[in-house]
C-alpha cells in the first residue's frame, strides 16, 4: 500500500520511529497526501499537536476544520516541507484506532519518494481546487458544531491535566486562540486564575 508522511526535514531516505504521545516510538504515516500535508503545518510545538480535521461522511476527502477565523491559513502560509512516499505492506503497519486513514510502524521504513512542498497554504488551496481537500470556514460553522469542537478541545486540555501546564505550547494556544474553550475548562475544573 502507498503511505505518505509530512515533514519539515528534508533528504530522508529511511524513516525512523520517534516518540510522540503513543507507548512507543513509530513512523506515523497515512493513505492520504492531504492528511500528510496537515502535518506540515501544527499550530503547537511537540509534544503537543494541533490538526482539527475530519471527514465527511461516507467520504474520505479530509476536511480541515478552521476553529477561529482564517485558522488554516495562518497556520500553513509559508511553510515548508516534505511529504515522504512509502510503499508498506500489512505486516508492517498497524492501524491508528479512532483515525482510519493514519498507519504506524515500530520499525524503520524506506522512502520510495518524495514530494517537496515550498508554501503549504498554496498547496491546500490547490488540493481543494482538485477536490483532494476541504476546508470548514469557521464563518461557516454553526454554533452546535463549534461547541462540539470546543467540548472536544475541554476534554483533551482535562486529560493532559493542563492546568498543571499553563505555560505550555498547546495551553498559551488555546488561552491566545480559544480564549473562551479555556475559560470554560477552569470552570468546569473550578481554576482560580491570577
Amino acid at each position: 500500500m502507498k503511505l505518505f508522511h509530512g515533514s519539515s526535514i528534508g533528504n530522508i531516505t529511511v524513516l525512523e520511529p520517534k516518540q510522540a504521545d503513543h507507548d512507543r516510538p513509530y513512523v506515523y504515516m497515512t493513505a492520504i497526501e492531504v492528511v500528510a500535508a496537515f502535518y506540515l503545518c501544527n499550530g503547537v510545538e511537540r509534544p503537543y499537536y494541533w490538526f482539527p480535521y475530519g471527514f465527511a461522511q461516507n467520504s474520505a476527502v479530509p476536511i480541515y476544520h478552521e476553529l477561529y477565523p482564517n485558522a488554516l491559513k495562518e497556520v500553513s502560509e509559508g511553510v515548508s516541507g516534505y511529504i515522504y512516499e512509502i510503499t508498506a505492506d500489512d505486516s508492517q503497519v498497524i492501524p491508528l484506532k479512532n483515525i482510519p486513514c493514519a498507519r504506524l510502524a515500530a520499525q524503520p521504513i524506506p522512502v520510495t519518494g518524495c514530494t517537496r512542498i515550498i508554501n503549504a497554504y498554496d498547496w491546500f488551496m490547490e488540493a481543494v481546487k482538485e477536490g483532494k481537500m476541504q476546508i470548514g470556514h469557521f464563518t461557516d460553522k454553526t454554533e452546535q458544531e463549534l461547541n462540539w469542537w470546543y467540548s472536544q478541545l475541554v476534554s483533551y486540555l482535562q486529560e493532559k491535566d493542563m492546568a498543571k501546564q499553563p505555560d505550555c505550547s498547546y495551553a498559551m494556544f488555546i488561552r491566545q486562540k480559544l480564549p473562551q474553550v479555556w475559560q470554560k475548562y477552569t470552570l468546569q475544573m473550578n481554576i482560580v486564575e491570577a
